[in-house]
């Protein structure tokens, strides 16, 4: 197999990882809702966070052996990749319009991080470090901060908050290879700081990725974090370490073409989990109660009056009703009630008419065949 085959075969492997670590990650979210960030104590967010692991190992390993204009956009089929997999392991299947969102934002991304081309490697100035790392981090907490004003808003809070796990992926990954350029076989303490500052934002990444799966689906947060990941550290290339895109003024205005179709898909995904979201203020209307009808009980008056007005000895040829094909006998102490007080044995009037001024509502039918019965 030759070095780029297995390449591109080691770019795929990578993907359907990140995408089963992400499928894991938001049905931990959905089961977890007490434990938005950390579930430690979930064995299946463990494992989420192993396929996500193998996933970067597998990319890093696949960029050794192909280039990165054709890894990077491959990372992109992610989002491609998870939707059919939910479908086929969890059964969350998306609809036309996110498949319409998750294929339009891969190919955007896809295009605009094949345009990037290469440059000479340079590094920046601390203070240029610093002044990125804080920018960053201060985007990254307002993010989160504007992702909990947002709690009424499932769909808006799952974006916020994986756009700033993208900001805090695709940080720790220019800020490794700023310490990969600078380093020259040791390890002095600028370098500890430098990687405890990549560490920090990895780790952010991944505890906020959680939270953005709590309530916002699967496909929304994962093609944020897809995309906005590599397109900031595309972005930080081309501004600081003179990265420029391909075939100059055409390959920039290609380039930003794509970026507007991936930015569409975004949208589109977005959408799609906002119209199946229902907003608290109008939450989803319950099933329709069918009304209770008044003749089962209008029944059961007619029959109590019946049990009660009947002779001595009925009990054993009337039953207490039909209805529903109920035929328990009447308890002879109702029966024998109406004996005891009068001393008499008088025939029982016609039930239905002793009724019928409280049960005028009655449908017809009823009536004609109480009448019916006790005539008989």
């Amino acid at each position: 197999m030759s070095a780029l085959a297995l390449s591109v075969l080691l770019s795929f492997v990578s993907a359907v990882a990140y995408a089963g670590g992400a499928i894991v990650q938001e049905q931990v979210a959905v089961s977890s809702p007490d434990e938005q960030y950390a579930p430690l104590r979930r064995p299946s967010w463990w494992g989420a966070m192993a396929l996500n692991g193998l996933g970067g190992l597998l990319h890093v390993v696949a960029l050794a052996y192909g280039p990165l204009s054709l890894v990077q956009p491959l990372g992109a089929l992610t989002i491609v990749f998870a939707l059919p997999m939910a479908a086929l392991f969890v059964g969350r299947r998306a609809g036309t319009t996110a498949w319409r969102g998750a294929i339009m934002a891969t190919v955007g991304l896809a295009g605009l991080l094949s345009l990037v081309g290469s440059s000479d490697s340079h590094t920046l100035e601390s203070a240029g470090r610093i002044g990125v790392a804080l920018v960053t981090g201060g985007a990254v907490v307002a993010l989160m901060i504007a992702g909990r004003a947002a709690h009424r808003h499932p769909a808006a809070r799952s974006v916020l908050l994986a756009t700033a796990s993208g900001i805090a992926f695709g940080m720790s990954s220019v800020f490794t290879k700023v310490v990969a350029i600078d380093w020259d076989g040791g390890i002095a303490t600028a370098d500890l700081l430098w990687l405890f500052v990549i560490g920090a934002y990895g780790v952010a990444g991944v505890l906020i990725s959680q939270a953005a799966y709590r309530g916002g689906g699967l496909a929304a947060p994962l093609a944020t974090l897809t995309v906005v990941n590599p397109v900031l550290a595309a972005a930080v290339g081309i501004t600081m370490f003179g990265e420029t895109f391909r075939y100059g003024a055409t390959g920039t205005l290609l380039a930003l073409g794509c970026g507007v179709v991936a930015a569409g898909g975004l949208i589109l995904l977005t959408t799609e989990r906002i119209e199946r979201t229902p907003h608290p203020a109008h939450p989803a209307p319950e099933p329709a109660v069918a009304e209770a009808s008044p003749e089962p009980l209008v029944e059961a008056l007619v029959e109590l009056a019946e049990a009660a007005l009947a002779p001595a000895g009925a009990a054993e040829v009337l039953p207490a009703g039909d209805v529903d094909g109920d035929t328990r006998p009447v308890p002879a102490s109702l029966v024998q009630m109406p004996q005891q007080r009068t001393g008499s044995a008088a025939p029982a009037p016609d039930v239905v008419e002793v009724l019928l001024p409280a049960a005028d509502y009655v449908h017809g039918a009823l009536r004609e065949r109480r009448r019916t019965r006790i005539t008989s």
